[in-house]
């Protein structure tokens, strides 16, 4: 495994056979579109909620969403959060609407918020990460990307990346196959297997605590955390190897210099 200083930037097909990128916040800049779908869609509930019983409205804040949301399936995220406010709502069926008070309701709701943001606002790639993934496919390193998101295939056709991964294992394919969420590394795993990678011949990209979590308990060769919004120390707290602020600061040996 590589040491986790300097030379953990520089990645070489003698020390790994695959990476696998989270998608949203690394691949694709729907962090911040999915931040803000959960503050609307917890706070227009919590807020409700207290107009009905007399509670004191506490809206929810981006530590909630790094703590208990990002990253990790809609319905882990929905209850670890609700959990921490002491709220036990019922799971609820798959197939519930929006206005359901239960869990997949609220995540359904969620969904819809987030959506809606994505087809009026659209979303970006990041360049460091693509330019990232094209000199891993040069040197022979095999790419793949995970997604807690059921909507994985749709946000990087909105990013214009839509051919970028021949490996994705999203939300869907996760619930298909009855893999558990994060810090679970049972997604970053199956991205392995069919990217034909162990996990100690492999790298974990991520941005998100519990992402950073699953890599470690996985025993990946590599966990890189991808810090946008200055909280490294958190991220080397998970288990990150080493952290940097954009992908552009990782160099594949053998590639032409950026």
């Amino acid at each position: 495994m590589p040491a986790p200083d300097v030379r953990a930037r520089k990645l070489s097909a003698r020390d790994l056979d695959a990476v696998v990128f989270d998608m949203d916040g690394v691949v694709t800049d729907t962090a911040r579109v999915h931040g803000a779908a959960w503050r609307r869609m917890f706070d227009d509930w919590l807020r409700a909620r207290a107009d009905r019983t007399g509670e004191v409205f506490e809206p929810f804040t981006d530590d909630d969403y790094r703590r208990y949301v990002d990253g990790k399936r809609r319905e882990d995220g929905i209850t670890a959060f609700l959990s921490s406010r002491g709220i036990d709502l019922p799971l609820g069926d798959p197939d519930d609407p929006a206005d359901r008070e239960t869990v997949t309701g609220l995540g359904a709701r969620k969904n819809a918020y987030f959506l809606e943001a994505l087809h009026t606002d659209g979303t970006d790639a990041y360049p460091g990460t693509v330019a990232l993934v094209r000199d891993l496919q040069a040197a022979g390193i095999a790419t793949g990307v995970i997604t807690a998101s059921r909507n994985g295939d749709e946000v990087l056709a909105a990013a214009g990346v839509p051919d970028l991964f021949a490996v994705r294992v999203d939300g869907r394919v996760a619930a298909e196959l009855g893999l558990p969420g994060k810090p679970d590394p049972a997604v970053f795993l199956e991205a392995a297997r069919r990217l034909g990678a162990g996990p100690d011949r492999t790298a974990v990209v991520e941005d998100a605590l519990a992402g950073v979590q699953a890599g470690r308990r996985g025993g990946f060769a590599l966990v890189v955390g991808v810090d946008r919004t200055g909280h490294a120390d958190e991220l080397r707290a998970a288990g990150a190897d080493v952290v940097v602020g954009d992908l552009a600061e990782l160099t594949v040996e053998g590639a032409a210099v950026r």
